[in-house]
């Protein structure tokens, strides 16, 4: 199953590698272990997340994959992401485990963790100086085996050794499908019995749905970081504007920040000027930034341990909203304090989006843009308010920028709100250039304001604060670093 290193990972325009060069390269190597007492943050947590797994599939062999590289274009291929289920079971998050696999058997009453791994390649070999994928004088050093184990407190063997524990009589078998094709071929090439794959990813998500304090303030650091961002974009404006695309401007300052600070971005940054604000998932950021319009930033930082902030603002890129774009403005915020006002535990995952959208609609109806009363408009029957608004108005957040995305609807959609879980408020209005139903001085006009929030014992506290939200506020905010 795994990839073969004898020849290594090559390109077609390597030079070739002499009998004594090969014989050379494998001479007068010094010890380079790591520091010792090293160990991953999150070490100290991940041997209670594997265990609550353990106590929901008592008896069966539980199979998490890290995932594999992809292909840019040709030989050169995307950063690496180990999946966030792994990664939050192992703690290792970093771009030297494609390939890896945590194996949890059943053992007792419960589990016994392993991890297969591609260890560091020796310096008698060649893959360590040959290999364009593994290598390390390619692309960095791996742990070995003690290492790694030493890292994680997890037992670690060989990735090559996988297909041990896979042959023969088994258990029934889960396995995180969807992730790497080459660890189902091996799960499917031995006939194991093999139930409810989808099961396991859904009691994945289900587990992250509550975060624990260490979780929260990892997401609070990301948050610390976003806002930095968000403050290097305005001080960048003056540049920005007159760059021919503006918006892709604004991405690379953010991104500069995101990897400085960070893994980089947790998703890709939309810089929406004038309609493109109306593009609900706008990344091609292509266009130039109009100094009378409003940019719509929607971006996050992704920590080193992977959990990523989602914030939005909507800035009047003269550094003043004018007057129809702050009556525009003003209705989204109105629609986001109400919609945080409802956050509780206890309360429905659905009670704040329902919050915001009452306000919108009857914002809708008072601008007479919406012909029909607001309870009329807002009956399951109807929902023309959302021509203007379509989706919804927030998200879990946490390792996955739309975090436990496979989680039932009874946990998460239409569940209750509980203490811990970590959530988006963004409600917005996206009033399209050739929407003959709206003022043509609302038309072109894309608004939203988005919040990340933690719910407390009492309610939620607002982890995204340091960035302004009113239009004063804003205007305040952006004159000092555009005139610190």
């Amino acid at each position: 199953m795994t990839e073969p290193t004898t020849p290594p990972h090559t390109g077609s325009h390597d030079l070739p590698v002499s009998s004594a060069l090969g014989d050379f390269m494998a001479t007068a190597w010094a010890p380079s272990p790591l520091p010792p007492e090293t160990r991953l943050p999150a070490e100290e947590l991940t041997t209670g997340r594997r265990a609550r797994l353990s106590a929901r599939f008592p008896g069966e062999r539980l199979i998490i994959p890290a995932g594999r590289l992809a292909v840019r274009s040709n030989d050169t291929d995307y950063r690496f992401r180990p999946h966030t289920a792994y990664a939050w079971l192992t703690g290792f998050t970093g771009e030297d485990q494609p390939g890896n696999v945590l194996l949890m058997e059943p053992a007792g009453s419960g589990h016994q963790a392993v991890l297969y791994l591609r260890p560091r390649s020796p310096r008698t070999g060649q893959e360590f100086y040959r290999d364009r994928r593994y290598g390390e004088f390619w692309v960095g050093r791996r742990p070995d085996l003690d290492e790694a184990a030493a890292l994680s407190g997890l037992r670690c063997e060989h990735l090559d050794d996988l297909v041990k524990p896979l042959t023969g009589a088994s258990p029934p078998v889960r396995l995180l499908t969807g992730v790497d094709p080459a660890v189902e071929e091996l799960v499917g090439s031995g006939n194991h019995p093999s139930t409810g794959d989808a099961e396991l990813a859904t009691v994945l998500a289900e587990l992250r749905l509550v975060k624990d304090p260490w979780e929260v303030s990892q997401l609070q650091l990301a948050v610390h970081h976003t806002t930095s961002g968000f403050e290097d974009v305005v001080r960048a404006l003056p540049q920005a504007l007159r760059h021919p695309r503006g918006e892709r401007w604004i991405e690379g300052v953010f991104a500069l920040r995101a990897r400085a600070e960070g893994n980089g971005v947790g998703y890709e940054t939309i810089a929406a000027s004038g309609a493109h604000a109306c593009v609900l998932h706008w990344i091609r950021n292509d266009g130039p930034l109009d100094p009378a319009g409003l940019l719509l930033l929607d971006a996050g930082v992704e920590t080193d341990t992977l959990y990523t902030a989602d914030i939005t603002r909507t800035l009047p890129l003269s550094g003043r909203y004018s007057p129809a774009q702050r009556t525009a403005y003003e209705l989204v915020l109105a629609a986001q304090e109400a919609g945080i006002a409802a956050l509780r535990p206890g309360a429905r995952f659905r009670d704040f989006h329902l919050a915001a959208m009452r306000v919108i609609t009857e914002g809708l109806y008072d601008w007479g843009v919406l012909k029909i009363p607001p309870e009329q408009a807002l009956s399951p029957d109807s929902g023309v308010y959302r021509r203007w608004t379509l989706c919804s108005s927030g998200h879990m957040l946490g390792m996955d920028v739309h975090d436990c995305a496979r989680a039932r609807a009874e946990t998460y959609l239409d569940g209750v709100l509980e203490e811990g879980q970590v959530l988006t408020v963004e409600p917005g209005l996206y009033l399209q250039p050739d929407d003959e139903t709206l003022p043509r001085e609302l038309r072109g006009m894309g608004l939203r304001i988005e919040d990340d929030l933690v719910i407390t014992a009492d309610g939620a506290r607002l982890m995204s604060g340091a960035l302004p939200r009113t239009p004063d506020a804003i205007e305040e905010w952006m004159g000092g670093l555009l005139n610190p």
